[in-house]
């Protein structure tokens, strides 16, 4: 996941690949015959993650220090926003908006001790399980409106998962979707081919809301991850009553603090506060400001200048999602009074060289390939370790399970290993070998593959470069046959778990036009390891097998080489309180957010 219109699975990552940098405890769940709990679960930068029960999933949030209501804040945005509807929100400027303008079952809390819960939402708590995990209910509390006042109930819950399956929603998640039909894709949709709008609904074997307050969902496989997947934006609630299908997109029916007051596609919108929105339903947001204003068509460069100078209107400044550009990257980072209006963190996505599987055969060539890449030329190109750090593995250090290994020494050679990639492509008998090298024309991409393929000459390949413009480059790489040995991608989690990260790269049942599988790895063992590992019921176990496979398929295979972690910067002018950097949106928050007097 990265900042501007960057998805946090697969089509968000063309624009990240263009350079876009995308409270008291919780305890053992809230009852029920099979509560589900994760303890505490340790990311790779200590960051740890538990379902919470009612109690902890109670409003109102706990006050800011400092915070006062009043005033507006400027939103600076590169990208103005594609979708409105929750259903369609599959990218991380959206994501940050529906912050605060979409409620769903579930949401992320930060906690005083810098751990992060999973507390209910709309729901009383995270959920509670049944049936090993195959059946998680969940309860909606009192006093949940949308903005016209009308009151959210399980009728809405049920309208919103199934118009999913409508054939005009075509940008969100499907895990649920998946989950509950047990099939994949398109076929899911099968089950429910025009949602809910000819009065048709989902059988209660998937789905049951016996009173307006419960929302039963059943699923062909035991789930331990469901409370992440109700906290997605993708899942946020749809009124039954106002759900206006397309239409929906633009101007949709709110449910959190704000509401949208005004929106020109490319210009502006206008945030204001939603007055049905209740703070004692809500642990997790606050209703500071009077009002937001987004300016978009704001590039990187210009919000980093306007935000450094912190001259007039910029002091209320901030962004959803534009980070510091990476020509201004040692300026902010040098200057202490600049610095100390930035929040600053790692993002889910990992950079990765694919190596086309179906064209380069042997190992030992994929292995030369990998020891051969400078993944420290690629870091500078995105401007230095406030942007990226080097990647030694495939998991980021954002998520459950993450282990700082490092099977190609790409952090200990942070140039590559030139003369191992020779020695390997000499034993493979295929030194001289043309290296079709596909990359993004973007600046960052531009430099690095300068760096990259003198290192691959050395190494002994005959490196033919391709660079392809940004707004197609995802469609030629996403082509099984698209004539490329090499190409860059990067991938973000859907939530704190490689369960989103391994199968969505690696499975080879998923080898298809458009999928992320790049590679086209296909390894039948490595499927059933898959598969093994998504029915285990405690996330903190699942967690670790995931990262195994992961190395095991690195080491294996070879199907990418791992490049860069990504970071961000973002800035804030000084009379914006509240702001940090949460670990769950990998973002600065907008819903903590106010204005100094």
């Amino acid at each position: 996941m990265s900042a501007v219109s960057t998805r946090t699975a697969r089509s968000a990552l063309a624009a990240l690949a263009a350079g876009v940098l995308f409270l008291t405890g919780c305890s053992s769940g809230g009852g029920g015959d099979e509560q589900s709990e994760t303890e505490a679960k340790k990311q790779g930068k200590d960051i740890s993650y538990s379902f919470a029960d009612a109690a902890a999933s109670k409003g109102p949030a706990p006050e800011v220090e400092g915070a006062r209501e009043g005033g507006t804040i400027k939103m600076l945005q590169r990208d103005t926003f594609s979708h409105l509807d929750p259903a369609q929100i599959y990218v991380s400027d959206e994501i940050s908006l529906s912050t605060l303008i979409h409620r769903r079952l579930t949401n992320y809390k930060r906690n005083k001790d810098g751990s992060y819960s999973v507390v209910g939402d709309l729901a009383t708590d995270s959920g509670k399980k049944s049936d090993g995990g195959k059946t998680w209910t969940y309860k909606l509390k009192d006093g949940i409106r949308f903005e016209d006042g009308s009151e959210i109930t399980s009728k809405d819950i049920r309208h919103t998962i199934e118009r999913t399956f409508a054939p005009f929603i075509t940008e969100g998640p499907t895990f649920l979707q998946e989950w509950m039909t047990g099939k994949g894709g398109t076929e899911a949709r099968k089950s429910l081919p025009d949602g809910p709008y000819k009065g048709d609904h989902l059988p209660d074997s998937m789905l049951e809301t016996p009173d307006d307050k419960t929302i039963v969902f059943h699923f062909k496989q035991p789930q331990a991850e469901v409370p992440y997947a109700l906290a997605m934006s993708g899942y946020g609630v749809v009124s039954a009553k106002k759900d206006t299908k397309e239409k929906y997109d633009k101007k949709p029916l709110c449910s959190g603090p704000y509401k949208i007051a005004s929106f020109k596609s490319g210009k502006s919108m206008k945030l204001v506060r939603n007055t049905e929105w209740d703070p004692k339903t809500d642990a997790q947001r606050h209703q500071y400001p009077d009002a937001f204003d987004v300016q978009f068509g704001v590039s990187f460069e210009d919000s980093t200048k306007r935000l450094i100078s912190d001259s007039g209107e910029n002091r209320t400044a901030t962004s959803f999602t534009n980070s510091v550009d990476a020509s201004s990257m040692q300026k902010v980072r040098s200057n202490p009074e600049v610095e100390k209006r930035s929040v600053s963190g790692y993002q889910s996505y990992v950079g990765y060289m694919a190596i086309n599987t179906d064209r380069i055969t042997d190992k030992r060539v994929r292995q030369a390939i990998a020891y051969a890449l400078p993944a420290d030329s690629l870091v500078g190109a995105f401007g230095g370790t406030g942007a990226a750090e080097m990647a030694g593995n495939y998991i980021s250090p954002t998520l459950v399970g993450h282990k700082p290994t490092d099977p190609f020494g790409k952090i200990k050679n942070p140039q590559g290993d030139v003369k191992k990639a020779k020695k390997l492509l000499k034993a493979s008998g295929k030194s001289g070998m043309k290296l079709t090298f596909a990359y993004q024309n973007a600046p960052e991409w531009q430099q690095f593959s300068v760096a990259a393929t003198q290192n691959l000459k050395k190494a002994g390949f005959d490196v033919q470069k391709k660079d392809i413009i940004a707004d197609t480059y995802y469609d030629q790489i996403g082509k099984i046959k698209n004539g490329f040995d090499i190409y860059h991608h990067s991938w973000g989690a859907d939530w704190p778990s490689a369960s989103t990260v391994v199968p969505n790269l690696f499975d080879g049942r998923q080898v298809q036009d458009g999928a992320a599988n790049y590679a086209h790895l296909k390894n039948e063992k490595f499927q059933q390891e898959m598969d093994r590992i998504r029915k285990i019921t405690d996330p903190d176990k699942a967690a670790a097998e995931w990262m195994k496979l992961a190395d095991r398929i690195l080491k294996a295979e070879v199907p990418a080489v791992p490049l860069q972690y990504y970071k961000t910067i973002q800035l804030h002018g000084s009379k914006i309180g509240g702001a940090y950097f949460d670990e769950s949106l990998h973002d600065l928050m907008p819903t903590s957010l106010y204005v100094k007097k």
